[in-house]
């Protein structure tokens, strides 16, 4: 497949083939075992084809419509408005989704940005805004200079390469790196502000991705001085207590840093920097981590009680730090994770059109209103409601990366010219395998809801090439068939190479089994979970949308939810030798291109529990949540049955239960 982009300028067109095949690395850094492949050879199909048309109908394509600072007064377009991060932040979103749909109107809306921060480069290197002015009301404008923006739209020229192929990306990476290897020694990433010290590795991976196309060798060299006036992540994880301090760090800055300590071992590859990376995780979800797959942050870390807020900038970014993680380590543990956040947390935090959004949603979240709640910060009290400028303008603008790259992250290319499905939703992957023949495969699933992924291999003739799969680890044993014929059964928490002769008709099929767990989180409260998806509580929902006559210029409208069933149950706690007796799942029959509310919930699990009068409301969220097992747990007599949803199917929810008793 080509894609054909008109560029205004010397270059009058611009062909890219995206069939592919890995890229070897250069002296000094290591190859890893996965590489992206390029912008547009990954097509979402089915449910995920929907969730980016929703957001090319929705906020994703409309931004400049409904967000006045994304008009012609941004600064990344030259104007006098906001020239800090929130146009690189939504193209950061806009441009992939508009390359994988290969939608010209889309397209064109990227077009000015890219275009003028080509053209805005000076000849010392520097590129962006550069003029600062007075204050304004809602604008960040007085900052031009900051190495922190400019890590993002780094982001964005390297994703446009890679959908176009243009080089005057590389021609400004160079020089804008030139740059910085003789400003930043006088002038370091905490100059400015000190966001750039914590998020470096967005400018640590973009140097490394250039220096394995130039070789370049002083790009190493920056690479060593932007590592060391980062903060210190693999200290922190490994000799601090960071993770287990509330307010410790910024919720985002976490997010997005997580991934330095593994980017930088691509060019110093000694397993401190994968182990401090592996303890950071652990430590994440032992201290602070809630059964979406996210923590608690809403904005500095904020422990693990399950009303605490979740930041939609930090799921996000924490996906996009999970496919960084999983292409240099190859460790089936981020895979994992990631399914987690995409399956659970991603879609339930942007409405169904994809025009609004919550700024903090909580894994225990029984109404959405208008109140200041117990978290870090409040912005008005308007942080969980619905709307396009809740919470704070940051989400507003960094929602929008979620889906395109996870997209871009399902498929990957292996050092031996193979290919790699490592996460799993519908898609088709056009890419060239040994001895660069192409190969087109059509990945089928309906999961993550059901068991069996499916891949249809297309080839131009008969071709060898490796074949990997993932196996999750909450899956004790995969089957893996090759048309039809049972190749073998494999263990949980690997990636599994198959290699054969392969022809146009084959089919592979990946059975993954979705047994019923339990997990435990704060105050020994009990989620239910069913492969990659965490089950909550179905709660009828009421939708009230507020007309905010008091301060719209801010946060503008907004819409509430409230309950209108019973939301404080708890549940048994089973032995895992009965589980399968008293949790039952359910497939309602319901088939959709978009199974992401209560309305098309594909599959359900049904329960008894029962209620606990004395956990109530408490400012307008479920009450600390009893702590389970303690002598004399008041609760009904009255046991009943209950209906658990997918999370992500939810707006309210329970997802992390008190138990009632053992059974």
């Amino acid at each position: 497949m080509k894609f054909y982009i008109l560029i205004v300028s010397v270059l009058l067109l611009v062909s890219i083939n995206t069939n592919a095949q890995y890229l070897k690395p250069k002296p000094g850094l290591i190859e890893t075992p996965f590489q992206e492949l390029p912008l547009g050879a990954i097509q979402a199909k089915g449910w995920l084809e929907e969730m980016l048309v929703r957001q090319k109908n929705g906020a994703t394509g409309n931004l400049d419509k409904l967000y006045p600072l994304m008009n012609q007064r941004n600064g990344w377009l030259g104007g006098d408005g906001d020239q800090w991060e929130r146009g690189p932040y939504w193209i950061d979103g806009l441009l992939p989704l508009a390359y994988i749909l290969n939608d010209k109107k889309l397209i064109d809306k990227v077009k000015p940005w890219v275009e003028w921060s080509l053209k805005s480069q000076t000849p010392d290197g520097y590129f962006g805004p550069s003029k600062d002015y007075p204050e304004e009301t809602g604008l960040q404008r007085d900052n031009s200079r900051d190495w922190w923006p400019k890590m993002v739209m780094l982001k964005v020229l390297k994703q446009y390469y890679s959908a176009t192929g243009d080089k005057r990306v590389i021609k400004l990476m160079t020089n804008y790196f030139r740059y910085q290897l003789n400003e930043l020694p006088k002038k370091p990433l905490d100059h400015w502000t000190y966001w750039a010290k914590y998020r470096g590795a967005d400018n640590l991976m973009v140097v490394y991705w250039l220096y394995n196309i130039t070789g370049d060798k002083f790009l190493l060299d920056l690479g060593e001085i932007i590592h060391k006036q980062s903060f210190d992540f693999t200290n922190a994880f490994l000799h601090t207590d960071l993770l287990q301090k509330m307010g410790s760090i910024h919720t985002v800055n976490l997010a997005q840093g997580m991934k330095e300590p593994l980017v930088y071992y691509q060019a110093h590859p000694e397993s401190l920097y994968v182990e401090a990376a592996k303890k950071g995780f652990n430590d994440l979800r032992t201290f602070n981590g809630t059964a979406n797959g996210l923590y608690g942050g809403d904005e500095a870390l904020h422990g693990n009680n399950p009303t605490q807020g979740n930041e939609f900038c930090a799921a996000v970014e924490m996906m996009f730090t999970l496919e960084s993680s999983l292409q240099i380590t190859g460790a089936v543990n981020y895979a994992d994770q990631l399914e987690k956040i995409a399956f659970n947390a991603l879609p339930t935090q942007a409405s169904d059109d994809y025009l609004t959004h919550q700024y903090f949603q909580q894994a225990n979240q029984v109404m959405l209103t208008r109140q200041m709640r117990n978290f870090g910060d409040n912005h008005g009290g308007t942080d969980v409601c619905f709307g396009l400028l809740t919470g704070y303008p940051c989400c507003t603008s960094n929602m929008h990366q979620g889906w395109p790259k996870f997209t871009q992250n399902l498929w990957y290319v292996t050092p031996d010219d193979g290919i790699a499905a490592l996460v799993y939703a519908p898609s088709q992957v056009s890419t060239k395998v040994a001895g660069n023949i192409p190969v087109t495969i059509t990945e089928e699933t309906s999961y993550p809801f059901e068991e069996s992924v499916r891949f249809l291999i297309k080839t131009k003739s008969s071709v060898k090439f490796p074949f990997r799969l993932r196996i999750p680890t909450w899956c004790p044993s995969a089957t893996i068939k090759v048309n039809g014929k049972v190749l073998a059964n494999y263990k949980a928490d690997q990636v599994v190479k198959i290699e054969q002769e392969w022809k146009t008709g084959d089919v592979v099929e990946l059975l993954l089994p979705m047994h019923i767990f339990k997990t435990k989180w704060a105050e020994n409260a009990m989620a239910v979970e069913r492969g990659p998806i965490t089950y909550a509580l179905k709660i009828e929902e009421e939708f009230k949308k507020i007309k905010n006559t008091a301060d719209a210029d801010i946060f503008g409208d907004y819409t509430e939810v409230h309950p209108a069933s019973p939301w404080n149950y708890g549940l048994y706690d089973v032995n895992e030798a009965k589980i399968n007796d008293y949790f039952k799942a359910e497939f309602t029959g319901k088939k959709t291109l978009y199974p992401w509310n209560l309305e098309n919930a594909p599959i359900v699990i049904k329960t008894k529990g029962r209620k606990i009068p004395s956990w109530k409301i408490y400012n307008d969220m479920a009450g600390p949540i009893p702590y389970s097992h303690i002598y004399g747990l008041e609760s009904d007599k009255l046991e009943e049955t209950i209906t658990l949803v997918p999370y992500g199917c939810t707006t309210l929810r329970i997802s992390q239960f008190p138990q009632v008793g053992r059974k």
